[in-house]
């Protein structure tokens, strides 16, 4: 066992712990604080960050609320105004039909007031070609006397006379 390593040597047993503790009290006094306080604010971030994220996460549930809300308010409002339209429209079909009703009764009546009134003339042309005919036939009853047959004949006469007009 010549090897020095493996060797207990008491002087370097005492540097090697020398200088491990100096070694471990530089490293205390400035390379671990600084890490520490490092990962100190990296946990504090973190942190803030989650917490960042938690409040975010509130504020989005509540601006859907607040937008889930909306729609259905808009929906609703939606909803009430083609229930007014509808009615709108009923109403104007029910006011559109009254008036078309009214003018088809107007209508009606003007062409009934009409149909009386070419009746009436022509009832009165009638008479008058009537009373014509009667007044014809007896002017000539007058100036001649006349036996059955002329007399036929006359009616017949006059008869196609009033046709011969009514064509006219």
């Amino acid at each position: 066992m010549d090897n020095p390593l493996v060797q207990l040597d008491p002087g370097l047993f005492f540097w090697t712990i020398a200088v491990f503790l100096t070694l471990l009290f530089l490293l205390k006094k400035f390379a671990w604080g600084p890490l520490l306080a490092a990962l100190d604010e990296r946990q504090a971030g973190i942190r803030k960050s989650l917490d960042d994220a938690d409040t975010a996460k509130r504020e989005l549930a509540e601006v859907q609320a607040k937008a889930s809300a909306l729609i259905g308010q808009a929906r609703t409002e939606a909803d009430a105004i083609l229930s007014e339209a509808r009615a709108d429209g009923a109403r104007i079909r029910q006011e559109l039909r009254d008036t078309g009703q009214k003018e088809k009764e107007a209508l009606i009546r003007g062409a009934q007031q009409q149909i009386q009134q070419e009746r009436d003339r022509a009832v009165s042309e009638l008479r008058q070609e009537a009373v014509e005919l009667s007044v014809m036939i007896a002017s000539k009853l007058i100036r001649r006397n006349l036996t059955r047959e002329d007399n036929e004949a006359l009616i017949d006469d006059a008869l196609e006379q009033v046709d011969t007009n009514r064509v006219q």
